[in-house]
């Protein structure tokens, strides 16, 4: 059934201006920015189609124009609406981030490292550089991939510390698996990033690990 051929009461945007978009399905959301259906489904079907084909909203938000571009029913426009709604989200997040010291802002932190890893399937570590009053300077990507076999170096974060004119960082890498817990691993590079920013009196804020449900924080349990 086409949603024009719903009652008003049960059609999206009607029931997000009646209600909220609280209200709403995340399918229903996802109608309201598609506003067709395809191939003789509504948009509330594609919508739930496309969350079911990615395993989340999230993940379809952290949706790449490749794999968007493959599936039936998604012309340019849809494509374009869903991979601007997701660059929004990033720029409001990141002004969120901005406008005020990263140590007195937790949550907006923890907004944007949400978003940012958002959907990822491979660990990612980035680093977010601040000036002596701890404001937002940076945002750099370090790698991707399984932490493992991605080369973290040092010198490469010094370099750009330096270029910054950072005085203080925040590390930060997403767990997709879930598990919040540091490895080893994770203690060993954290201790190693400690080391080369004392050299250079960049203080190490924090190094933190994002999962979807998580953040555990090097700092709050002792470690940096």
């Amino acid at each position: 059934m086409r949603i024009a051929d719903l009652p008003p009461e049960l059609r999206p945007r009607e029931r997000l201006l009646a209600k909220g978009a609280a209200a709403l399905t995340d399918a229903e959301l996802i109608a309201i920015l598609l506003r067709t259906g395809a191939g003789g489904i509504s948009a509330i079907e594609l919508g739930q189609s496309l969350i079911d084909r990615f395993g989340s909203l999230q993940r379809l938000l952290a949706a790449t124009e490749p794999e968007l571009a493959v599936i039936r029913g998604l012309g340019i426009a849809k494509r374009a609406e869903l991979l601007a709604i997701t660059e929004i989200q990033r720029r409001a997040l990141t002004a969120l981030l901005v406008e005020g010291p990263v140590l007195d802002s937790p949550q907006r932190v923890t907004m944007f490292l949400r978003h940012r890893f958002n959907g990822l399937l491979n660990e990612s570590f980035v680093g977010l550089f601040t000036d002596v009053q701890y404001r937002l300077l940076a945002i750099e990507d370090f790698g991707s991939g399984a932490l493992q076999r991605v080369a973290i170096y040092p010198r490469e974060i010094i370099r750009t510390a330096l270029r910054h004119n950072a005085a203080a960082v925040v590390f930060a890498h997403n767990h997709p698996s879930g598990r919040a817990e540091p490895s080893d691993l994770d203690k060993a590079l954290t201790k190693k990033l400690q080391e080369a920013m004392r050299c250079v009196e960049v203080s190490l804020l924090d190094h933190l690990i994002v999962t979807p449900e998580e953040i555990w924080s090097f700092r709050a349990n002792g470690l940096c």
